[in-house]
């Protein structure tokens, strides 16, 4: 006789749980496939992180000092998204993002968590909803630490240590910024 995995006993549960809160019915938590849906590299937000990179600024001695450096990351913000099927026309819609990370900025990993639904209203056509949120997956840009001479020392944004601005009003223009939280699609289509 074979033991039983508590993960497997846990996924059966939870399969179980969310077919009951669906409206599936409990033989059908047994039979759920799931399917890659999508995968893929980079977003809105790593392209707006790469472009702080465009730039740099002259040192008193004349060196040039790039931006590009603070702002290249050897990984890109990866997104995989999977549908687990709950029933023929509905299921649970999933996904991970990794995140990405340079020297003077950071995307936070991400989850997704969704549903997908669709009704026939006629032989040839397809009407299809789907609701997604994601959690996390935020772009946030770190300070650099200025040294101004008899002025001292200020932790400032480094895209603008250069500028006119004064070292600590150039915080406030440090990027935060958040990806798409709530996505809803409706799709009709059809067939001839």
């Amino acid at each position: 006789m074979r033991e039983r995995s508590n993960k497997r006993d846990g996924f059966g549960a939870a399969a179980l749980l969310l077919c009951l809160v669906v409206g599936a019915s409990p033989s059908m938590a047994q039979e759920m496939t799931t399917s890659l849906v999508n995968i893929h590299q980079g977003s809105w937000l790593s392209d707006r992180a790469r472009a702080l990179g465009n730039g740099g600024y002259e040192l008193q001695d004349g060196s040039w000092v790039s931006f590009n450096r603070w702002y290249h990351s050897d990984w890109v913000d990866m997104h995989v998204d999977f549908i687990t099927q709950l029933t023929e026309d509905s299921g649970f819609l999933w996904g991970v993002g990794t995140g990405e990370q340079a020297e003077k900025y950071r995307i936070a990993p991400s989850l997704k968590l969704g549903f997908l639904t669709q009704t026939h209203p006629s032989l040839n056509s397809t009407l299809s909803l789907s609701v997604t949120l994601t959690f996390g997956g935020n772009l946030s840009e770190k300070p650099c630490v200025a040294d101004y001479g008899d002025l001292g020392t200020y932790s400032v944004n480094c895209r603008l240590a250069a500028g006119e601005t004064a070292p600590e009003d150039t915080l406030k223009y440090l990027v935060n910024a958040t990806p798409e939280r709530l996505r809803l699609w409706l799709n009709y289509r059809v067939t001839f």
